[in-house]
Formats: structure tokens, sequence, C-alpha cells
């Protein structure tokens, strides 16, 4: 299995597949997923958590539509590069996703990509577009705000992936 910092594991993405992105939180998982060419990466839908074993048919769903090949999780380090909490929850996720070869397969790719201010990132240009507060959550509410989350860290996880491959 190989799990790692996008930065270390980069040599060993499989070449030609799509990528799936998750920005995975304790309520909610953020999926986007990038063409082949990892040109682009596209939104999905944000999955509403319950627990992990009740998450695996909505990731199936996805993984076998989009014949995804490897994984990009956010990694929600600490503002100073430090790892907290949440970075814990990342990885018990990605322990997680091991556990179910079916579904992720045998020796998943799973790459963990520096998701600092994505999320506020996504809710800033949110607010570009937007005059009331009000809009904004039900924008959070919605999913909106994880999904394009999740593919800000993808598309920056794939864009890395082009200029050094």
């Amino acid at each position: 299995m190989t799990i790692g910092p996008l930065e270390t594991i980069a040599p060993l993405c499989p070449e030609n597949v799509r990528l799936l992105g998750m920005d995975v939180g304790a309520r909610t998982i953020g999926l986007a997923v990038t063409d082949s060419g990892l040109l682009l990466a596209t939104p999905l839908e944000t999955l509403r958590r319950t627990k992990f074993t009740q998450d695996l048919p909505v990731l199936k769903k996805a993984i076998d539509d989009y014949e995804i090949g490897g994984y990009v999780l956010g990694w929600p380090v600490n503002m100073d590069g430090s790892e907290g909490p949440a970075c814990d929850r990342v990885r018990a996720f990605a322990d997680e996703m091991t556990k179910h070869p079916a579904i992720f397969g045998a020796d998943p790719w799973i790459a963990l990509w520096d998701e600092r201010l994505s999320t506020a990132s996504v809710e800033n240009f949110v607010d570009e577009f937007v005059e009331k507060r009000q809009t904004r959550r039900r924008a959070k509410d919605s999913g909106l705000i994880d999904k394009l989350a999740a593919q800000m860290i993808l598309q920056g996880a794939a864009a890395y992936l082009k200029e050094r491959f």
C-alpha cells in the first residue's frame, strides 16, 4: 500500500488514470475527480458522513463510475505545518481505505496533499459572488463548499504531478 505525502509518493502515481480527491471532514466528505490526463479537476458531490462502512456505497459508486486509479486526500496541517487532530482523522480514513481492497484496490495509491486554507479560499470565492452571509450558510449546508474544496485540493495535486512528471 502506498500512503504518504504527494511530494514523496508522486513517482509511484499510476499513469493515465483518474484520481478521486477527497476533502475529509468530521461531518462531510467533499468529492472531486480528475480527467485521466490530470488537466482538470471537477467537483462531484458532498457526502454526509455517518460512519465509514455506511460511506462506502457512495464512494464505491464514484470509484466505479469514473474508473478511479488513485486517491488524493486533503491533508489538514496546521498553519505552522504541524499535524493536529484533523490529520489524525484523515490518516485513520486512509487506513480504513486499505482495509477494503475490493473497493479501493489491493494496493491503493493514496496521496496526502496540503489543504491549508482550501475551505477558506472557497468560502472567499463564494463570498465574491454573493452578498448575503445567509447564502454562504446555504452553500455550506448544500455541500457546495466541501466539493469545491475537494476540487481545489485535487487541482493543486494534479498540477503538481503534471509539473514534475
